[in-house]
């Protein structure tokens, strides 16, 4: 049978009223969608019928206060898995994707919660593996300060180990439930972890039978040079944000190039960066667009976003009209972000206020800016030339921005032949074209 041709993977990133900080002020947007559980079920049925891979549901569990903060919509919103589980009943093939940070959770409570939402959506779960980077979090969790970045990614290292042992801890057919015996499982196929580490102490089992993708895929973001080498080692889906075609190729080459000494394939890891998407009927409807959302940003929210994607830094003393300051490299945030911004801020000498204003869309991500053609030839061109094997959609405001992608782009790229025109299977990992993880604990 003629194999069909490498097709590219697309994850719908919602975040409540949209991407565009300012979405949430503008007309055609629904104020209070993040505790909207009606307008979170339209975006989930739009992305699965344009046949989207997966939604992705980021989160922080830090709530942003101050005086800018209360200027944005960034506040109240669900708590991801509690949000994916209600969406899993009201869909049956789109991945969902949350996060969970390795920081200020548990293992045990991480594998449980994944494992069951793994089984409520019949193997559609995916779990964004990070390490925290706001340190407002640590507050949260019983700590003064925020755990440092190299200690963070070596908890995060074991943190997945621990995890996917948990999810080893029973072997697919280990619940007979044979009623004429009275024997509900076979004792043979439970295996007890008992892991001891410098991080984590954790008995086991887990109380929840293995997840029907045997593992929910494992997505990360992280982009510095400790975060490509996890990813390699432990991820199948990376989420990364790159500002160019060549950036992107070197960042894909780079971690594409890294798997083989943990003996893995290329085609094991998907990377999808970000793209930032206002689509329009012609170049000029797509910018005047998007430029009914710029008009909406204030000044110091732009700055406000920006001090916080850079890691958390207070920019409010500096002059609005002046320079991105010098800064410290974070302990506390994305050292890949931050270094992205830095060398964009400088590439085009923006001030701060010009600065805030540009990432006030899409915080870093590619932009595109255009009709569905436009769109679609530049990521046909980032997938073919090796920069990307799909994308994760950013779009400014929800729930119009999507369908403006699921009715223009989408169609684009399958008369391409670049995009599924039905679903391959029914799991997560299925439709990604990811294999499914034998149980570390039983003899092959």
């Amino acid at each position: 049978m003629t194999q069909p041709a490498r097709q590219l993977k697309l994850g719908a990133f919602l975040m409540a009223t949209g991407h565009h900080v300012a979405a949430w002020r503008h007309p055609y947007v629904p104020a209070d969608a993040g505790l909207d559980f009606a307008a979170y079920k339209q975006l989930a049925q739009i992305a699965e019928s344009a046949l989207f891979d997966a939604l992705f549901v980021a989160d922080s569990i830090a709530a942003p206060t101050g005086a800018i903060a209360s200027r944005m919509a960034r506040s109240d919103h669900f708590e991801p898995l509690t949000l994916l589980s209600a969406l899993s009943a009201v869909t049956q093939h789109i991945g969902l994707i949350a996060t969970a940070s390795t920081s200020y959770n548990d293992p045990y409570h991480v594998a449980r919660k994944y494992a069951s939402l793994d089984h409520l959506s019949g193997g559609r779960a995916g779990w964004n593996l990070v390490t925290s980077d706001n340190a407002a979090e640590a507050q949260n969790f019983g700590r003064d300060q925020h755990i440092g970045h190299a200690e963070r990614y070596s908890r995060a290292r074991e943190f997945h180990q621990v995890v996917t042992g948990l999810w080893d801890s029973w072997q697919d057919d280990a619940f007979v439930r044979d009623k004429a015996s009275g024997q509900y499982y076979d004792p043979a196929k439970l295996h007890v972890l008992n892991h001891r580490g410098e991080h984590f102490r954790v008995q086991g089992p887990l109380n929840v039978a293995r997840p029907p993708q045997g593992y929910p895929v494992i997505v990360q973001a992280g982009s510095s040079p400790i975060g490509r080498e996890l990813a390699a080692q432990t991820a199948e889906v990376v989420f990364t944000a790159q500002s160019s075609l060549a950036s992107a190729q070197a960042f894909y080459a780079d971690l594409k190039g890294r798997l083989a000494q943990y003996g893995r394939s290329p085609e094991s890891l998907k990377i999808m960066p970000g793209v930032f998407v206002v689509v329009g009927q012609s170049e000029s409807e797509a910018r005047d667009k998007f430029e009914s959302f710029q008009a909406l940003v204030e000044p110091e929210v732009g700055v406000a976003l920006l001090g916080r994607m850079l890691g958390n830094f207070d920019l409010s003393h500096y002059p609005l009209d002046g320079p991105l300051p010098e800064l410290p490299l974070t302990e506390s945030g994305q050292q890949s972000r931050q270094k992205l911004l830095t060398d964009l801020a400088g590439k085009d000498n923006l001030t701060l206020a010009e600065l805030g204003r540009k990432i006030a869309g899409g915080r870093g991500h590619y932009s595109l800016i255009g009709t569905p053609s436009q769109i679609a030839d530049e990521l046909q061109a980032w997938f073919e030339e090796g920069a990307a094997d799909g994308f994760n959609v950013l779009v400014p405001h929800l729930p119009g921005g999507l369908q403006d992608f699921a009715e223009g782009v989408v169609p684009e790229l399958q008369r391409r032949g670049l995009f599924r025109t039905e679903y391959e299977g029914r799991t997560l990992r299925e439709n990604l074209g990811l294999a499914r993880p034998n149980n570390q604990f039983q003899p092959q």
